[in-house]
């Protein structure tokens, strides 16, 4: 038995070699074709090409424009829920949450489906309304995501840092936009995220709900479709850059340092 005992880096090469043939290596080759033509030469046009393109601008400001709406109508949906579930006295709050939890676990498309099928009774033709369409299928997809991080952030909160700030003579409104809001920063972050990111790219939704182009992964997808993979690359790693950037932006926001922080509040 003792022959078959492993270090932790050699536990760790698995990990690692997936890595390596998943991410790394396909990473590459979108990098490759990125900065070449169909030629396989050295070319920057493909960058310039992105930033000179009508059709890319135009596509990246409507996913833009589409994920800050969604991500702004998830939060202003999920903070009041979460708030009243974590901070309520229910015993069965927490089926409550498995409720919200539940449509994910039916098919995606299913769904979409279902939601397309409600909307064209309400509506009778979705392409009138198309930018209104995409923010309810997005928020009815993500909603979910926005909910549990700030459910979870809330109900870890230190109950003896709202009676302080009651003790000091802040009233309800106060004791929330003073201490409450700000230690729940970390999970509206954190909804935020799981939010935006995926709304730029998330064509799906926009396709079965009225066939539309306007937004980051169908282009993408169009550029492979049409054999074009150094256009499509190129797209897909400014992308890549722009969800990059976003990640670092947001990710000191999201340490799990409400303690000290409240501390720091009061």
């Amino acid at each position: 038995m003792n022959g078959l005992r492993f270090s932790r880096k050699q536990l760790g090469i698995p990990y690692a070699l997936f890595l390596i043939c998943f991410v790394v290596a396909p990473l590459f080759v979108i990098i490759y074709y990125a900065f070449t033509n169909g030629e396989g030469r050295f070319t920057f046009d493909n960058l310039t090409g992105f930033f000179t393109s009508p059709n890319t601008i135009g596509t990246l400001a409507y996913s833009f424009l589409l994920a800050i709406v969604t991500t702004l109508v998830c939060l202003l949906l999920a903070y009041p829920i979460a708030y009243i579930l974590a901070r309520s006295e229910m015993k069965r709050k927490s089926v409550i949450v498995m409720m919200f939890v539940l449509p994910m676990w039916i098919n995606f498309t299913l769904r979409i489906t279902a939601l397309k099928e409600v909307l064209t009774v309400m509506e009778g033709n979705l392409a009138f309304h198309p930018f209104l369409n995409s923010v309810i299928g997005m928020t009815y997809d993500f909603l979910p995501f926005m909910i549990l991080p700030i459910y979870t952030t809330i109900l870890k909160l230190d109950g003896s840092l709202m009676e302080a700030a009651v003790d000091l003579g802040a009233n309800s409104f106060q004791t929330f936009v003073k201490v409450t809001l700000p230690l729940t920063v970390p999970g509206i972050v954190s909804g935020i995220v799981m939010v935006f990111l995926p709304s730029m790219t998330n064509y799906v939704v926009l396709d079965m709900l009225y066939n539309s182009t306007y937004i980051m992964g169908s282009l993408i997808g169009s550029y492979f479709s049409a054999y074009n993979w150094n256009g499509g690359s190129m797209i897909a790693l400014v992308l890549l850059v722009i969800i990059l950037v976003f990640t670092l932006v947001t990710n000191k926001y999201t340490d799990d340092d409400g303690g000290s922080r409240g501390g720091a509040l009061l």
